[in-house]
C-alpha cells in the first residue's frame, strides 16, 4: 500500500451541519484530507441526534462518529462580529469549503459565495441545499426525509399497496447524497488542476433524491403507466417478489427468465414448465397471483439454508432480508473493508463504517474518532495565524468559547 493518499495535503473547512455536508468531508478525510469542522460553540444540532428516537438507543454518539471522524474541531459563533476575522483565514486557507446553512441565514452571516471567494479565487464552494438554489423554494431547509424521499417521489413508492407512507431509514437520502457532494468537489478541483480557477459546486437534496427515484420519474416523463402499488399476493411478476420460509426468514428473488426452468426445477415443481397458466414471461404476468401462491406453500415448506443451497445450485439471483444487527457480521464487511476499527471513541464503539469508494493499492487514512466541541480551537487559530493575545480576544469577545466543552461529541 502506498503511504501518501490521495488528497493529503488538501485543506478542508466543514461549515456545513446535520450528515450529508459532514458525510461528503469525511469522504475526503478517509484519503487523507485536512478537515477543520467548524460548528457553534453549543454544538452541531447532529450530536444530539441520536437522543431522538427513533434513532436507535445507546451510550455513545454513534452518528456522530460516522459523519465527523478524522476532523479536527473548530467552536465559532459565526453571528459575532469578531469571526469575520477567523472565518478570513479559514477561507485563504481552505482548498474546500462546505455550506449547507440555508441561502437567507447564509447572506446574513456572509457566507455566500460571492462574500468569500474574494479571499480565495481558487477555492471549491461546495454548496448543499434542499431544493436548490433557484425556484420558489429555494431558501426552505430541508431533511432528508422531506426534500429527498417525499419531494423526489421516493416515499410514495417505497411501501406495500393500502400502506400509508413511512418513515424512512435515517440518514439513507444524506449519505446517497453525501456521495454526490463529493463527486461535485472532486469535479471542481480536477477544473482548477486544469485551469487554476475555483468552483461553485452544488448540488441538492431534491436533485438527488429524483436521481434515485430516475428509473420512475423518467417513466413519468414519458407518461408511462404505472402498476398500482405492489401487493405482495397480487404482485406484476410473481418471479421478482418478496417470500418467507418455514423459519420465518424473508427473502427476495429476481429471475430473469431464462432462470425460470432452474426454479421451478429447484422447488420440486417441473410440472409448472409445461402448465399452460406459466409457459411464458407474459402468462405469468397475467397469473402472477396464482403462481405466488404455489411458490408461497414451495418456500414456506423449507428453512432459508435448504433454500439457500438451491438457489446457489440454480443460480438464481436472491437476498435474504436481514436487520442492521445481523448485518454488521456479515463477513463481506470486514473482507472488503465496508466496516473498520475506529480509535478512540469509547469500549462500545470499536468500528465504524468506511466511505463506499475503494482505490486499489491505496490506504484510507485509519478512522479516529470525532472531535469534541472546540476541541482543537488553539491549535487551528495557531494554525491561521493568530497568537495567544488575539485568540484571547476573540474569546473575550464571544467568537469563540472560553473554554472546551467536554463530552459533547462522545
Amino acid at each position: 500500500m502506498a503511504t501518501d493518499n490521495i488528497f493529503s495535503g488538501l485543506k478542508v473547512v466543514d461549515l456545513a451541519s446535520f450528515i450529508a455536508g459532514p458525510a461528503a468531508a469525511v469522504i475526503l478525510s478517509d484519503f487523507g484530507a485536512d478537515v477543520i469542522k467548524v460548528e457553534p460553540p453549543a454544538g452541531d444540532l447532529w450530536r444530539i441526534g441520536y437522543k431522538i428516537p427513533p434513532q436507535p438507543r445507546a451510550d455513545v454518539n454513534y452518528p456522530w462518529h460516522l459523519s465527523n471522524r478524522n476532523k479536527r474541531g473548530l467552536a465559532l459563533d459565526l453571528k459575532s462580529p469578531q469571526a469575520g476575522a477567523i472565518l478570513e483565514q479559514l477561507v485563504k486557507w481552505a482548498d474546500v469549503l462546505i455550506v449547507n446553512t440555508p441561502h437567507p441565514a447564509r447572506k446574513k452571516l456572509k457566507l455566500m459565495y460571492e462574500d468569500v471567494v474574494q479571499w480565495n479565487p481558487r477555492l471549491i464552494y461546495a454548496d448543499l441545499t434542499g431544493y436548490g438554489d433557484k425556484g420558489p423554494d429555494s431558501d426552505l431547509p430541508g431533511f432528508d426525509i422531506t426534500a429527498y424521499w417525499a419531494r423526489s417521489g421516493l416515499l410514495s413508492l417505497t411501501r406495500d399497496a393500502g400502506a400509508p407512507p413511512t418513515l424512512p431509514v435515517s440518514g439513507s437520502g444524506d449519505h446517497g447524497t453525501a456521495v454526490g457532494l463529493f463527486s461535485a468537489i472532486v469535479m471542481g478541483l480536477y477544473r482548477r488542476e486544469r485551469t487554476g480557477k475555483g468552483s461553485y459546486v452544488t448540488t441538492s437534496l431534491l436533485a438527488e433524491g429524483v436521481w434515485a427515484c430516475g428509473v420512475s420519474i423518467q417513466a413519468a416523463l414519458c407518461d408511462a403507466t404505472f402498476f398500482p402499488l405492489h401487493d405482495r399476493q397480487k404482485p406484476p411478476n410473481a418471479t421478482m417478489n418478496v417470500y418467507r420460509t418455514s423459519d420465518d426468514n424473508w427473502f427476495l428473488i429476481v429471475l430473469t427468465p431464462d432462470r425460470w426452468p432452474a426454479l421451478a426445477t429447484g422447488i420440486g415443481r417441473p410440472d409448472l414448465l409445461t402448465d399452460a397458466r406459466f409457459t411464458d414471461a407474459a402468462k405469468q404476468a397475467a397469473n402472477a397471483a396464482q403462481l405466488t401462491a404455489i411458490l408461497d406453500e414451495a418456500f414456506g415448506s423449507q428453512p432459508m439454508t435448504h433454500w439457500r443451497e438451491v438457489f446457489d445450485h440454480a443460480h438464481v439471483t436472491f437476498g435474504v432480508v436481514r436487520a442492521p444487527s445481523a448485518v454488521v457480521n456479515d463477513p463481506q464487511l470486514r473482507e472488503n473493508d465496508i466496516v473498520v476499527p475506529l480509535e478512540g471513541a469509547g469500549a462500545h464503539l470499536k468500528f465504524t463504517i468506511s466511505s463506499p469508494i475503494q482505490i486499489h493499492d491505496v490506504a484510507k487514512v485509519p478512522a479516529k474518532r470525532a472531535p469534541e466541541i472546540g476541541e482543537h480551537n488553539e491549535e487551528v487559530l495557531k494554525q491561521l495565524g493568530f497568537d495567544a493575545k488575539q485568540i484571547e480576544g476573540f474569546r473575550a469577545s464571544g467568537a469563540i468559547p472560553q473554554a472546551l466543552t467536554k463530552g459533547g461529541g462522545r
